[in-house]
């Protein structure tokens, strides 16, 4: 399934000889109009242009070189053809390839071969239904992207082929290994949404969050609560130990708090040693249990660095989402307020504001 340069690619029917030919082509992203893959030069020869064993010598070069693994099934079931990569994409095992070629598939029916594929994909059920609805329905085109058991990502499309007076001859697949692409997405992702010194959630995403999630229980009138956190003490820690050490508590403090969420929390550094927890579909009181279980936790562990043993305490308050909040910050300042009261409290301890 993979265009070219995320560009969809088509196929046409060339009458060249007697066998099925075919040649690519794609969109030219800067013109509005449709360009081969590779043109022949204006200086070539208009013999050798007009040379059908010279048009089939160029099509097999391009075929066999392309990046993309093809693979070309008839209207009968039969693969026509498919080229190497095809062969190297889905790391197809030479023993299962029993066509009338040597170490290929062509010739034989593509039930097999999509047996040896299917083993491949991570959801099976979808890949499958997905694979007989476009053979079952040849106006249809694909472009989708596969996950694999083995951790990579493919991209596919599929488009059919038809002769020049529109009959249905078969349908042509392209994929395309799209798997550092996704790596590299997932890695800036991760630099955009997380804190680099703790590798938690940084200020901007818990708020994109925050407010989605004040969105839905705004919407169905769902719990939704809010936990402000600040480091007791945090200036003289780093004072007294340096800001290395200062680090180390910091990201101490991230650990345990990660080991009590459930995976529909969110806890985010809001920025520099202030964290919040974003906590749906809990009550408030689920929320001040939750936030007295990390404080007990907290203030109850030691942090060794350098020989040194240092104590970490904080500070919590607690709230949760009112009917008559208008926006996710209504909620914050209620959280940033039992916060603040638990400081004036005596610090170590969770203050909760309904």
């Amino acid at each position: 399934m993979g265009p070219l340069d995320g560009i969809s690619p088509t196929v046409y029917i060339l009458p060249l000889s007697s066998k099925i030919c075919y040649k690519l082509v794609h969109m030219n992203p800067t013109a509005n109009r449709e360009m081969p893959l590779v043109q022949v030069a204006a200086s070539t020869s208009s013999t050798n242009a007009a040379n059908p064993e010279f048009q089939g010598l160029l099509a097999k070069a391009i075929y066999e070189t392309s990046p993309e693994g093809i693979l070309v099934v008839d209207a009968a079931g039969v693969v026509v053809s498919h080229n190497h990569q095809f062969v190297e994409i889905w790391q197809l095992p030479q023993l299962q390839l029993k066509g009338v070629r040597p170490v290929t598939a062509i010739g034989s029916a593509d039930a097999p071969l999509l047996a040896t594929v299917l083993e491949r994909v991570k959801d099976q059920p979808s890949f499958l239904a997905r694979v007989r609805e476009l053979y079952d329905n040849p106006q249809l085109d694909d472009h989708c992207e596969i996950e694999l058991k083995d951790g990579r990502t493919l991209e596919r499309h599929s488009t059919v082929l038809r002769s020049q007076q529109g009959e249905y001859l078969g349908r042509v697949w392209f994929f395309r290994d799209i798997s550092t692409q996704k790596q590299n997405e997932a890695a800036l992702i991760q630099l955009a949404r997380h804190d680099p010194l703790t590798g938690t959630a940084n200020r901007r995403y818990f708020f994109e969050r925050a407010q989605q999630e004040f969105a839905r229980a705004q919407r169905y009138q769902t719990p939704l609560s809010i936990a402000s956190i600040d480091v007791d003490h945090f200036k003289q820690t780093n004072d007294r130990y340096g800001h290395a050490a200062g680090d180390e508590v910091l990201k101490s403090l991230c650990s345990q708090s990660l080991s009590l969420l459930r995976e529909t929390e969110l806890f985010a550094r809001i920025g520099g040693e202030e964290f919040a927890i974003l906590m749906p579909n809990t009550t408030m009181n689920g929320a001040f249990q939750l936030a007295e279980r990390l404080r007990r936790i907290t203030a109850d562990s030691r942090l060794v660095f350098q020989e040194q043993e240092i104590g970490l305490h904080i500070s919590i308050g607690v709230t949760q989402f009112k009917p008559g909040d208008l926006s996710i910050e209504d909620c914050l300042r209620r959280a940033d307020h039992a916060l603040y009261r638990a400081k004036e409290n005596g610090r170590n301890r969770v203050e909760a504001i309904g």
